[in-house]
């Protein structure tokens, strides 16, 4: 078969799926291991498709942004394991900043500091935050439709009345030479703030997010530590020279 057959086959599965594996590829072509891997990174660099771990996936326009219900149904598992390294950072008698997000949510079970007080941009958090008898204060602010997170001129302005000793903050894309990047531009406003407020930030996000680059930049990699299910090796090292990162894979003792 000629690689322009195979590659065509292969955007054809990946517009059926949007993500395929490359062991999958392997049978279904009869191809080498190494031969699929050359038509992947081909497509690459045509700006056809975006490799990932054990495979592939569909590029994601850069202004898109998936709603709430979307985020919440992928990556179950691996935002569970970030939250729990998040949830245990945070310490007695401290204020931090919960940027909304589906990881962050999934943060607030394992908040088990004492005196702990939080201040965040989603109507959902504030929610579980009380349910969980957490001091938390709600900023005001526009609702957007696809996240539900409260953005614009007036959640900045309240924003500003606070000082956090930690932030938590969600992203879309993360490139060692772009930044960390988010969708819309009153969001990374609104979180590039929180950073600024902060005595420390920690960007939460799975490994799906490595070498995404979305259209509004936050700021720049060695601003804030990572906390991930994993670091992939083709971005890991570039990463690893300009930040900290918090990895389940180097933490044992998380389940």
């Amino acid at each position: 078969m000629l690689a322009e057959e195979r590659q065509q086959i292969i955007l054809k599965k990946l517009e059926n799926a949007r993500v395929v594996k490359l062991q999958d590829l392997v049978r279904f072509l009869n191809s080498s291991e190494s031969t699929v891997r050359r038509d992947l990174q081909e497509l690459e660099s045509r700006h056809l498709l975006r490799r990932i771990h054990g495979g592939a996936s569909l590029l994601q326009p850069r202004s898109e942004e998936p709603d709430m219900e979307t985020k919440t149904s992928k990556y179950i598992q691996q935002k569970k394991i970030i939250a729990q390294l998040a949830g245990h950072l945070v310490k007695d008698n401290e204020c931090i900043y919960l940027d909304a997000g589906t990881t962050t949510l999934e943060m607030i079970p394992y908040i088990n500091a004492k005196n702990v007080t939080v201040v965040t941009n989603s109507p959902a958090h504030g929610e579980a935050l009380v349910g969980r008898r957490i001091v938390s204060y709600l900023i005001g602010g526009m609702v957007k439709g696809t996240t539900k997170a409260l953005v614009g001129s007036i959640a900045a302005q309240t924003l500003n009345l606070f000082r956090f000793d930690k932030a938590f903050i969600g992203v879309n894309g993360i490139d060692a030479e772009m930044g960390y990047t988010t969708p819309d531009p009153e969001e990374a406003a609104l979180k590039r703030r929180a950073r600024e407020l902060a005595a420390q930030s920690f960007v939460v996000a799975d490994g799906s997010k490595f070498s995404e680059i979305s259209f509004c930049k936050m700021f720049d990699i060695e601003q804030a530590s990572i906390i991930t299910d994993r670091l992939p090796e083709t971005i890991g090292s570039l990463i690893l020279e300009k930040t900290r990162v918090i990895c389940a894979d180097d933490e044992p003792d998380v389940e």
